[in-house]
């Protein structure tokens, strides 16, 4: 089963960059990122899956947007590691 995390995807801005973890309005953590593309046809998306992949040390295909195509909030499912592993490598530097 894929470890999925939750994203708070911040398009359009200076940098593609994995800001850290945050909570949103309900109190659930979200690991907040920020990506270059702009949110058109869906190029915001697949910056926000490349970016991941590179973090994570896995293909492109072991990361996929879940849910939250068209919203900021988004779910993303990882292959291959544990949420902990997951945890792990977006903490190191």
């Amino acid at each position: 089963m894929p470890a999925t995390l939750p994203i708070r995807l911040t398009p359009g801005a200076a940098s593609d960059r994995i800001d850290g973890w945050d909570v949103d309005a309900d109190g659930r953590p979200v690991l907040k990122v920020r990506v270059r593309a702009r949110p058109v046809e869906g190029e915001a998306n697949a910056a926000l899956l490349k970016l991941l992949a590179k973090t994570l040390k896995l293909p492109k295909s072991a990361v996929s947007l879940e849910r939250g195509g068209q919203s900021r909030l988004k779910r993303i499912a990882v292959d291959g590691l544990s949420l902990d592993e997951v945890r792990e490598r977006l903490s190191a530097p």
